[in-house]
């Protein structure tokens, strides 16, 4: 994960050194916003899928399974 942290920090310096160089409203500046912004995604897509455990992997394929019932009051 520290990976995908640097490459956020690596993005969003190169969108402030684009931006002041080409200025904010040109489309390089927002080219590279859009280039942080799907790094960000990709980050918090692998923040989801890392929280599920082998049950729950397993209940997902087999929700019929015992050990997958869930029982209520």
């Amino acid at each position: 994960m520290s990976d995908i942290q640097a490459k956020i920090q690596e993005e969003l310096e190169n969108a402030h050194k684009v931006c002041d160089a080409t200025g904010v409203g040109s489309k390089e500046c927002a080219a590279a916003w859009d280039a942080l912004e799907e790094v960000q995604a990709e980050a918090s897509h692998q923040r989801e899928e890392k929280g599920k455990n082998s049950l729950e992997k397993y209940c997902e394929e087999n929700p019929d399974a015992v050990e997958c019932r869930v029982y209520e009051d």
